[in-house]
């Protein structure tokens, strides 16, 4: 199983109607680099849901249940969606802050590519997260 973080602002899409809704088609993505990731998600892998620029933390914890298909939100079909479930809340959110202050995340891809919506986490780093995240 594979590790993601995915990221929403909370004013378009946030953790609390992630919960709401159960399950949602993760659309929208048009980074290159982001687009790739999603194609590499498989069902059964984990992902951390970041709120992006307003509160800038991990607040839960998503499962993909479906892998890649066209984005119907794309009209240039290039790019694509996969779609996820709300797993859990965290117990403590893990502010940007904080994981900027751990050394051991000093290669998260949330601080080297910080523009970028969906990033992989290494299994040292979700480990490490869940810890923080766990209060």
């Amino acid at each position: 199983m594979a590790h993601w973080l995915i990221k929403s602002e909370p004013s378009a899409y946030s953790w609390p109607q992630f919960v709401k809704d159960k399950k949602t088609s993760w659309t929208g993505v048009r980074n290159a680099q982001a687009a790739m990731n999603l194609k590499a998600m498989k069902p059964g892998d984990r992902c951390f849901f970041y709120h992006s620029n307003e509160g800038k933390e991990i607040v839960g914890v998503a499962e993909v249940v479906k892998a890649a298909y066209p984005d119907a939100t794309d009209e240039t079909g290039r790019f694509v969606t996969v779609d996820v479930k709300a797993v859990e809340a965290v117990k403590k959110p893990v502010t940007l802050a904080a994981i900027k202050a751990e050394p051991r995340l000093k290669d998260f891809g949330l601080v080297r590519q910080s523009r970028l919506s969906v990033v992989p986490v290494a299994d040292a780093q979700w480990a490490l997260i869940l810890k923080m995240a766990a209060g």
